[in-house]
Protein backbone atom coordinates (compact mmCIF):
# COMPACT_ATOMS: atom_id res chain seq x y z
CA UNK A 1 0.00 0.00 0.00
CA UNK A 2 1.39 3.61 -1.35
CA UNK A 3 1.29 5.94 1.52
CA UNK A 4 1.37 8.68 -1.76
CA UNK A 5 -2.18 6.51 -2.54
CA UNK A 6 -3.44 6.87 1.14
CA UNK A 7 -2.90 10.68 1.13
CA UNK A 8 -4.69 10.99 -2.40
CA UNK A 9 -7.77 8.99 -0.91
CA UNK A 10 -7.96 10.83 2.02
CA UNK A 11 -7.83 14.03 0.61
CA UNK A 12 -10.68 12.89 -1.91
CA UNK A 13 -12.37 11.94 0.96
CA UNK A 14 -12.15 14.99 2.40
CA UNK A 15 -12.85 17.43 0.11
CA UNK A 16 -15.93 15.56 -1.40
CA UNK A 17 -16.88 15.39 2.04
CA UNK A 18 -16.74 19.38 2.90
CA UNK A 19 -18.46 19.82 -1.08
CA UNK A 20 -21.21 17.55 -0.39
CA UNK A 21 -21.50 15.75 2.65
CA UNK A 22 -19.98 12.30 1.30
CA UNK A 23 -16.68 11.21 2.04
CA UNK A 24 -16.93 7.92 4.16
CA UNK A 25 -19.26 5.89 2.62
CA UNK A 26 -19.04 7.07 -0.87
CA UNK A 27 -15.62 8.05 -1.97
CA UNK A 28 -13.22 6.13 1.36
CA UNK A 29 -15.31 2.28 1.44
CA UNK A 30 -14.28 1.83 -2.23
CA UNK A 31 -11.14 3.47 -2.63
CA UNK A 32 -9.82 1.42 0.41
CA UNK A 33 -11.73 -1.94 -0.82
CA UNK A 34 -10.55 -1.16 -4.81
CA UNK A 35 -7.22 0.73 -4.19
CA UNK A 36 -6.06 -0.82 -0.74
CA UNK A 37 -7.20 -4.44 -0.86
CA UNK A 38 -9.25 -3.78 2.60
CA UNK A 39 -11.49 -6.08 3.05
CA UNK A 40 -15.19 -4.71 3.15
CA UNK A 41 -16.40 -5.30 6.77
CA UNK A 42 -12.86 -3.32 7.56
CA UNK A 43 -13.19 -0.95 5.02
CA UNK A 44 -16.48 0.24 6.64
CA UNK A 45 -15.09 0.40 10.32
CA UNK A 46 -11.93 2.14 9.29
CA UNK A 47 -14.33 5.12 6.99
CA UNK A 48 -16.45 5.80 10.42
CA UNK A 49 -13.08 6.26 12.18
CA UNK A 50 -11.51 8.61 9.67
CA UNK A 51 -15.42 10.68 9.04
CA UNK A 52 -14.88 11.92 12.59
CA UNK A 53 -12.38 14.35 12.48
CA UNK A 54 -12.98 15.05 8.72
CA UNK A 55 -16.53 15.95 9.49
CA UNK A 56 -15.45 18.29 12.54
CA UNK A 57 -13.26 20.49 10.21
CA UNK A 58 -16.25 20.07 7.80
CA UNK A 59 -19.11 21.35 10.26
CA UNK A 60 -16.40 24.25 11.81
CA UNK A 61 -16.32 26.05 8.13
CA UNK A 62 -19.78 25.39 7.46
CA UNK A 63 -20.94 26.62 10.84
CA UNK A 64 -18.45 29.77 9.82
CA UNK A 65 -21.23 30.26 6.75
CA UNK A 66 -24.14 29.09 8.79
CA UNK A 67 -24.84 26.48 6.25
CA UNK A 68 -26.01 24.38 9.78
CA UNK A 69 -29.38 23.68 10.85
CA UNK A 70 -28.66 22.83 14.32
CA UNK A 71 -32.12 21.90 15.43
CA UNK A 72 -32.53 19.25 12.85
CA UNK A 73 -28.65 18.38 13.95
CA UNK A 74 -30.17 17.12 16.94
CA UNK A 75 -32.71 15.34 16.16
CA UNK A 76 -31.55 13.25 13.51
CA UNK A 77 -28.15 12.29 16.01
CA UNK A 78 -30.59 10.78 18.03
CA UNK A 79 -32.00 8.32 15.74
CA UNK A 80 -28.19 8.26 13.83
CA UNK A 81 -26.52 7.64 17.11
CA UNK A 82 -29.10 4.38 17.63
CA UNK A 83 -29.38 3.39 14.07
CA UNK A 84 -25.32 3.49 14.18
CA UNK A 85 -25.16 0.91 17.06
CA UNK A 86 -27.86 -1.53 15.56
CA UNK A 87 -25.92 -1.35 11.79
CA UNK A 88 -22.36 -1.94 13.24
CA UNK A 89 -23.72 -4.84 15.75
CA UNK A 90 -25.48 -6.19 12.64
CA UNK A 91 -22.79 -5.83 9.78
CA UNK A 92 -21.14 -8.69 12.05
CA UNK A 93 -23.96 -11.36 10.88
CA UNK A 94 -23.43 -10.14 7.33
CA UNK A 95 -21.02 -11.94 5.04
CA UNK A 96 -19.04 -9.71 2.69
CA UNK A 97 -20.67 -10.86 -0.27
CA UNK A 98 -24.01 -9.56 0.97
CA UNK A 99 -22.85 -6.67 2.45
CA UNK A 100 -21.11 -5.72 -0.40
CA UNK A 101 -24.41 -5.94 -2.66
CA UNK A 102 -26.71 -4.06 0.22
CA UNK A 103 -23.78 -1.44 -0.30
CA UNK A 104 -24.12 -1.53 -3.83
CA UNK A 105 -27.85 -1.20 -4.15
CA UNK A 106 -28.18 1.74 -1.94
CA UNK A 107 -25.37 3.28 -4.02
CA UNK A 108 -27.01 2.94 -7.23
CA UNK A 109 -30.94 3.86 -5.35
CA UNK A 110 -28.94 6.96 -4.09
CA UNK A 111 -26.98 7.82 -7.57
CA UNK A 112 -30.89 7.11 -8.88
CA UNK A 113 -32.62 9.38 -6.50
CA UNK A 114 -29.90 12.20 -7.21
CA UNK A 115 -29.74 12.41 -11.04
CA UNK A 116 -33.73 12.46 -11.03
CA UNK A 117 -33.49 15.20 -8.56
Amino acid sequence: MSTALVLILGLSAGIFSALLGVGGGVILVPGMVFLLGMELHKAIGTSLAIIIPTALMGVYRHNLHGNIEWTNVLLIVVGSVVGAYIGAWGSNFLPEDTLRKIFVVFMLLTAFKMWKG
